[in-house]
């Protein structure tokens, strides 16, 4: 498929001058990475995304699901993070149907009051029947076949609030190739609607990490319950933990204040970057 290397710069990750949007600073080890703009064919248009990679050798692969933000410097920081340890990384914008990237400019001004239904219609067209599983066939299939993807090696995936179904949708549509999965404060896991993503938990075969955000188990206790269950009943294996103190959104650097409180947390962004990381060195095989 064809890319527009439209933004090429190799970047040496062990600087920490870029990483405070990261989540934090990475391994001194980091790798230099190579990170560019790219198109990415699909039944359903061209998606914009950034494709990372380590600058030499070949890698387990990555998917990045964004939270309601989309594609923008924090997740592409993300990204670069993740590569440095390691990983060729996709991080497509979600909302190519009906716009480009960046979606939002500036998260740290977003008003959810006035602002969260402006990006109804984007939504709508991203969470269409079997829009999602489209497109993690094409974003998988675009990672197999770069250079610096080792193919021998699963697949891993993670998501941010909306992300999460996506990376629930994603291991179920493609069983045989995502061999790790991350939800972090995501949404509308287990719902009671016939699509609910806790029912495709069946026909996963990923290991699964499930970070919920302690705000959003306050407002759906029985979702970690439901979860659990329906992990254990398909012997799927899984973590399903509430990280607790932290708010929904709380691994994203460039979030708003919300009701005067920061969504934002460091050290429990950390944590959750650990446990992923662990997640995956024990998973991609």
């Amino acid at each position: 498929m064809s890319q527009e290397q439209s933004r090429r710069e190799f970047v040496a990750l062990s600087t920490a001058a870029g990483l405070a949007v990261a989540a934090g600073p990475v391994r001194a080890a980091a790798m230099p990475v190579m990170d560019m703009n790219v198109q990415v064919k699909t039944p359903d248009g061209s998606c914009d995304a950034a494709l990372i990679h380590p600058t030499s050798g070949t890698h387990p692969a990555v998917l990045i699901w964004s939270d309601v933000f989309g594609l923008r410097p924090a997740l592409r920081e993300m990204g670069k993070r993740m590569a440095a340890e390691g990983y060729t990384v996709l991080v497509p914008n979600p909302f190519y149907r009906t716009i480009k990237a960046p979606i939002v400019e500036d998260p740290g001004k977003f008003n959810f009051q006035t602002d969260l239904a402006k990006l109804a219609p984007h939504r709508a067209a991203m969470n269409a029947a079997g829009a999602t599983e489209r497109d993690a066939a094409a974003f998988v299939a675009y990672l197999d076949a770069q250079k610096s993807t080792d193919k021998s090696k699963k697949v891993g995936t993670q998501g941010y609030c909306m992300g999460g179904p996506l990376i629930m949708r994603t291991a179920a549509a493609l069983p045989e190739r995502i061999g790790a999965a991350a939800s972090f404060h995501g949404g509308g896991l287990a719902t009671n609607t016939p699509d609910s993503p806790h029912l495709l938990i069946p026909k996963m075969k990923a290991r699964l990490l499930i970070a919920i955000a302690a705000s959003d188990d306050a407002r759906e206790p029985q979702t970690k319950d439901t979860l659990r269950a329906a992990f254990a009943a398909a012997r799927v294996p899984a973590e399903v933990e509430v990280f607790a103190g932290t708010q929904h959104g709380w691994c994203m650097p460039d979030m708003p204040v919300r009701d005067g409180m920061p969504i934002y947390s460091q050290p429990d962004a950390e944590k959750a970057w650990a446990r992923l990381l662990a997640l995956y060195r024990t998973a991609l095989v």
